[in-house]
């Protein structure tokens, strides 16, 4: 991963990704403050280290699987406005799960003083590479139920 980039595993009541990132300058906007929409990609990024954490990636889902994870819902409730330069704690963690919806939570976290700046959340449907609804295969399943404890 870049210097833009960190990831770790964090242990916070679920299992928790916290991926490390450094705002650069081109995600600001003309005030000087993070772009809003810069959130939901911050988003993404945790998403993808939590699935690497569980031992997966979108890539296998998709390649081997055909299992292709879409968003159809999308939030954000910002708290505190984010900064060029400063370092921001994503941290990504699996809400639930059932046989064709994944729901993920997220908190963005300044690094060092602990403030909340967003929460959100994202509900995607499991379907195949033509879009069309499917169960999550078994294999993932387990997984996502093991670590939501169901």
């Amino acid at each position: 991963m870049s210097d833009h980039i960190t990831s770790t595993r964090v242990n916070v009541n679920h299992t928790v990704n916290e991926t490390r990132i450094r705002v650069r300058y081109a995600e600001t906007d003309q005030m000087g403050i993070v772009y809003h929409s810069n959130h939901f990609i911050w988003f993404e990024v945790g998403r993808v280290e939590l699935l690497r954490q569980f031992g997966f990636t979108y890539k296998e889902m998709e390649r081997q699987d055909d299992c292709h994870i879409a968003v159809v819902d999308a939030r954000c409730r910002y708290r505190a406005p984010v900064l060029y330069d400063d370092e921001v704690l994503v941290r990504t963690y699996l809400k639930n799960v059932r046989e064709k919806l994944i729901h993920f939570g997220y908190e963005l976290v300044r690094a060092g003083s602990g403030e909340l700046l967003a929460e959100g959340e994202t509900t995607h449907i499991v379907a195949d590479a033509q879009m069309k609804p499917r169960a999550l295969p078994e294999k993932y399943m387990k997984v996502f139920r093991d670590v939501v404890g169901k």
